[in-house]
């Protein structure tokens, strides 16, 4: 179903206040009044005095990660009283669909137009007819190709090399001696995973220690958790040693990770990204796996706020972040505690992610919709 509408815009409705006890700050200058005359009296920096509308558009929305997502983002827009329409379509994992939600959100007139590209270069001449429109456009996360400034206003991405070293120093740090390492990411070819193996790469290396089994650059999954289950029962059938697991998307592997138990052998060091489904199994499998430690990434639903935050001052006469792009924090450690303990939440949905900052209880009412 197509999900496009405008909706008057309350911040009582959409307020990102009182998160959990796990919740991250965002990437961004997203709060403090401004001390000029162009941003709103009551508003963040960010958010100008130029009233206008904004749009969002998804490449695809239909999972639990993308609906907190985009309720991110909304919360985000909330913040700024000069946005007086919002505009959302799903573009439903159907290319041209893609290409005609952003085609109709300019016809339609909206003045800011955040876009998440999930088709990659596909949708890039739809975001530069936006932009050569007058509509400031800012993709994000996924890179579209082009250039700021030449097919939209600014690209907003994700810092995953950053995920990748944060990963692989937890390896050096808690395998010092060494071992067998396997990666799994999304489709093939797939930049973030790309980038994220690089990055881990240039860490382990040079130490001599640690071996990528599995197929490289990684084992691909396409974040499917029945896919990731093939594969890994495949790869426990082949190696019989595996110290470590890296996945981007950790909670794809909740129904995965008991091929080892059923292998008799113990569940290896997960390094991956949150979910409270992945917690809450950690915290049901420790004591039966004496090898399970579980280190985690803030799964990033909160890179959307920062590119609201950039659409709206550039459309409203804002001050624009000085963030570029959202650097993930680091969020579970099951060895040291810090800057959490692994946190589980068996009062809520294992689709919550606890990493961001749209409470649990928000996150959660999303789905039972």
């Amino acid at each position: 179903m197509t999900a496009v509408g405008a909706v008057a815009l309350l911040a009582s409705a959409c307020s990102s206040s009182g998160g959990t006890a796990g919740t991250s700050g965002s990437s961004g200058n997203s709060g403090g009044s401004s001390s000029s005359g162009s941003a709103a009296a009551t508003g963040p920096s960010w958010c100008g005095s130029k009233k206008i509308s904004l749009g969002l558009t998804d490449g695809f929305g239909g999972n639990s990660w993308r609906l907190v997502t985009t309720a991110s983002a909304k919360a985000e827009v909330a913040k700024c009283k000069s946005v007086t329409s919002f505009s959302y379509a799903d573009g439903q994992g159907n290319v041209q669909k893609a290409i005609s939600d952003i085609q109709g959100m300019v016809a339609k007139g909206v003045n800011a137009l955040v876009v998440f590209p999930d088709a990659g270069k596909a949708v890039l001449p739809a975001l530069r007819s936006a932009y050569k429109a007058g509509v400031v456009t800012v993709p994000y996360r996924v890179d579209p190709g082009g250039q700021d400034g030449v097919d939209y206003t600014k690209w907003i991405g994700a810092d995953f090399a950053n995920d990748g070293k944060n990963w692989a120093n937890w390896i050096v740090k808690n395998l010092p001696s060494g071992g067998n390492i396997l990666f799994l990411s999304g489709p093939a070819g797939n930049s973030q995973g790309i980038t994220e193996g690089k990055a881990m790469h240039q860490v382990l290396d040079p130490t001599g220690k640690y071996k990528f089994v599995g197929a490289q650059p990684f084992e691909v999954t396409n974040w499917d958790p029945s896919l990731s289950q093939q594969v890994l029962s495949a790869d426990i059938a082949k190696y019989s040693k595996i110290d470590v697991i890296v996945s981007d998307f950790g909670p794809s592997l909740v129904g995965a990770l008991p091929e080892f138990e059923k292998s008799s052998r113990s569940i290896p060091a997960l390094v991956t990204s949150d979910g409270n489904s992945l917690s809450c199994f950690w915290e049901d499998h420790k004591a039966k796996n004496p090898k399970f430690k579980l280190f985690t990434v803030a799964t990033g639903n909160d890179n959307a706020r920062l590119a609201v935050q950039w659409a709206i001052a550039k459309a409203t006469g804002g001050t624009p972040p000085t963030d570029t792009q959202f650097e993930a924090p680091v969020f579970e450690d099951s060895v040291s505690g810090t800057p959490h303990p692994v946190t589980c939440n068996r009062g809520l949905s294992g689709d919550v992610y606890l990493s961001a900052q749209l409470p649990g209880a928000q996150q959660a009412a999303l789905f039972n919709k």
